[in-house]
């Protein structure tokens, strides 16, 4: 694993500003159950990962420490089809220009 769930847990409340009362709250739990799941002296259940995720907006993958990419693997291959959508829209180009000079050559 890159990093743990209980230190990118951490991170993501302080990355975001927030206190743990804060973020216990909004997820339903205890501060001091959220302080547990933060320094590793408890195993969240799957339920809490899952809300976890979703109040972040990162992937399962990102907080179990399976990737390095908050979006997990769905923003990987998000831009891999930005940049062959950006390649299509360049060899449109290409083919307009193209096409254009052998018509000006035709009538030319």
């Amino acid at each position: 694993m890159k990093s743990s769930f209980s230190k990118l847990l951490s991170k993501l409340r302080r990355e975001s500003g927030y206190s743990q009362r804060k973020v216990a709250g909004d997820l339903g739990i205890s501060q001091a159950l959220l302080s547990h799941y933060e320094n590793g002296a408890r195993e969240p259940k799957l339920e809490f990962i899952v809300r976890v995720c979703d109040y972040y907006r990162v992937s399962a993958d990102y907080i179990l420490g399976r990737t390095d990419r908050p979006g997990g693997e769905a923003e990987l291959l998000a831009e891999a089809v930005n940049t062959a959508v950006s390649r299509l829209e360049e060899l449109k180009l290409i083919e307009t220009d193209l096409i254009s000079g052998l018509k000006a050559s035709v009538t030319g």
